[in-house]
């Protein structure tokens, strides 16, 4: 069944989010070990993609943990870097898929205030057809419940849905809603999986 439209994730598929990197880079990968050890900056990105606030949120976490408080504070300070770069090749196929009139969609776990952001500083964060956003549905991604909001309202049934995320548990929770999925692990798989499905001549998937 040739799919109508195509749901993209957004981090680590067309937007790298390597925060572990900003910090190597940043204090070292010893301290920043220590760092991701002691302070749960994970934790606090989690809650930001459910809604919470950015910058109250880091301050919070900033607060909390002292020793630690300048480099939390590079959370907010230097997010935009831990959100790049963008993936050139992926960010060709969304365009190749919308010159030829496929709807795409975005289905991300991203922030309310990062995603606005990000989008001022990425052109290709604009092209989709509709996104839906963690952290404005206060939903996030496998949660069964930000699929079923998706397709109450892009008017594609779930089994004419193609999408693509490089976390196999989110690719999984989608696969239980009949829709068709590709697990995301390099530009050239997708386009592959793209031609495959009827969406892109092999012409058009190439870089």
């Amino acid at each position: 069944m040739k799919p109508e439209a195509v749901v993209f994730d957004i981090g680590n598929v067309l937007l790298e989010w390597n925060p572990e990197r900003f910090y190597d880079a940043s204090i070292g990968p010893d301290r920043r070990r220590a760092l991701f050890a002691e302070v749960d900056l994970a934790g606090m990105n989690e809650g930001v993609d459910l809604g919470a606030p950015f910058a109250a949120s880091v301050q919070a976490l900033a607060a909390a943990n002292p020793k630690w408080a300048a480099e939390v504070m590079l959370w907010q300070d230097h997010w935009i870097d831990m959100a790049s770069p963008p993936i050139p090749a992926t960010i060709a196929l969304l365009r190749a898929l919308r010159a030829k009139g496929v709807p795409v969609f975005a289905l991300t776990n991203f922030g309310r205030e990062t995603f606005a952001f990000a989008q001022t500083r990425y052109d290709f964060l604009n092209e989709f057809d509709q996104a839906w956003v963690s952290g404005i549905l206060r939903l996030v991604k496998p949660d069964p419940a930000i699929y079923a909001v998706l397709e109450a309202e892009c008017g594609v049934a779930p089994e004419r849905l193609f999408f693509t995320d490089d976390r196999a548990e989110n690719i999984a929770a989608a696969g239980r809603r009949g829709w068709q999925t590709h697990h995301f692990t390099s530009a050239p798989g997708l386009a592959q999986a793209l031609v495959s499905a009827g969406l892109l001549t092999e012409s058009e998937a190439r870089p």
